[in-house]
């Protein structure tokens, strides 16, 4: 990657994060004390802190900018459950630290010279930062804050005919074969989880051509899904008679109608865009009220990546990095880096079709598989120890990428990964024939 590209990437990254808290009291900034959310005035000195010490320290050799950086901002060493009674520097002195910290980086770029470890800890930090930008939007939104406000704007053309392109119903067929799950060296940037490719069998199998929408959801709900528990795992079931839940998370029955809540509004169901906000047991659930199953991470990477064989009859082995192809995401392909702050209709942007002719494998929301978290054989960790090892065996794996992730970020390899639990995370799920 050029350095041009690296230093307008931090740039881009940072101003994003800033754009996401500039709107934000003191107060909110902190917010309440939850498990899901971390307050924000440490989550933001913390993309800071370890942009600072992968590549200023790690790599460059330079002394803290701040001495009890390490003390505050190390998300490893701090639990999570201390962080909001730390001695937190104030809202200005974090924005100062933010920009000292962006602006060494960018004049270590512009110096050139740039050795493979440093040019990997920048796109490191930067897909770190972009994470962590995700995870701002649904904190946003789980503390019923409002829709965040950007310095550049988001929307194109296409976002309004997406936001009503209806449904896309019906499955694709993917054909059996030797796949190759995984990365390989030859991509730019790979993470630890993701190394390396490694052939996996599969059968044939049905896949729906766009995620669970929220009518469908819908029609689950009303039959009484909530209630039944011959639908639910055990512990699923366990899950939700502990939470008391009868709906998805931010749903209500508002005289008869279903109402779902974005940001800080409530608003009427929109019947043809996915259901979002749910969670792995939940997906489970309506799989198996519906006569169907969540697919595996092999089976969706797949259906987002491979082509077939000239026959039809098998896979072809040719991957494709992105469901469209080898071309970085335009806005034509994918609902990605906040285009119209919030979920489209699954029928819209066909032009990023699978070559099976799935579509929105990629942006919207990310996609529940049945799949634990675990290494692929001879997974060896990269320098930051603690982005994979430490949660294999107690995650699912989530692929495609949601309306905010980043397009720079997400690829058909790229693999998601949080409790079966978790609904605030801007999550769906699509279904494969049994």
């Amino acid at each position: 990657m050029q350095k041009v590209n690296l230093a307008r990437w931090v740039h881009d990254a940072r101003q994003r994060t800033f754009d996401l808290v500039a709107d934000l009291t003191d107060d909110q900034l902190m917010g309440p004390q939850l498990d899901i959310v971390n307050p924000l005035k440490w989550e933001i000195g913390h993309i800071a802190w370890f942009h600072e010490k992968w590549l200023l320290r790690h790599t460059h050799g330079e002394k803290p900018i701040r001495e009890d950086g390490d003390a505050l901002y190390d998300s490893m060493a701090v639990h999570h459950d201390t962080r909001w009674s730390l001695p937190l520097p104030s809202r200005e002195e974090t924005i100062d630290y933010m920009k000292t910290v962006r602006d060494r980086v960018i004049e270590t770029i512009e110096k050139g010279d740039l050795s493979e470890a440093q040019q990997y800890h920048i796109m490191y930090s930067v897909y770190h930062e972009d994470m962590h930008a995700e995870a701002f939007t649904y904190t946003r939104q789980t503390l019923d804050y409002p829709p965040p406000k950007f310095s550049m704007p988001t929307e194109n053309v296409g976002t309004q005919a997406a936001r009503h392109a209806g449904p896309c119903p019906g499955d694709a067929r993917v054909p059996g074969g030797v796949f190759m799950l995984g990365s390989t060296e030859a991509e730019p940037f790979v993470f630890d989880n993701e190394k390396w490719a490694h052939a996996v069998e599969l059968a044939p199998f049905s896949i729906a051509r766009t995620p669970v929408t929220q009518a469908e959801y819908a029609a689950f709900a009303d039959d009484g899904g909530y209630a039944n528990e011959s639908l639910w795992s055990a512990e699923g079931w366990a899950w939700r008679t502990h939470e008391q839940a009868e709906h998805p998370f931010q749903w209500k029955k508002e005289g008869g109608a279903w109402l779902r809540h974005h940001f800080d509004k409530w608003i009427p169901l929109e019947p043809h865009r996915p259901v979002i906000h749910v969670n792995y047991f939940e997906a489970e659930a309506y799989c198996k009220w519906a006569g169907r199953r969540l697919p595996t991470e092999s089976e969706w990477e797949a259906a987002a990546g491979t082509e077939p064989a000239p026959d039809g009859k098998s896979l072809s082995g040719t991957k494709r990095v992105y469901p469209w192809g080898n071309n970085r995401p335009q806005p034509v392909h994918a609902n990605l880096d906040w285009q119209g702050m919030g979920c489209v209709d699954v029928g819209a942007f066909a032009e990023g079709d699978s070559a099976f002719g799935c579509r929105q494998m990629l942006g919207n929301v990310w996609e529940w598989t049945s799949s634990v978290f675990r290494p692929f054989p001879g997974f060896v960790p990269d320098p930051y120890k603690d982005y994979s090892e430490p949660w294999f065996n107690t995650r699912k794996v989530l692929r495609g990428g949601a309306w905010a992730s980043r397009s720079r970020l997400v690829r058909n390899n790229y693999r998601n990964y949080f409790t079966p639990d978790r609904r605030d995370v801007w999550a769906g799920f699509r279904t494969c024939a049994l």
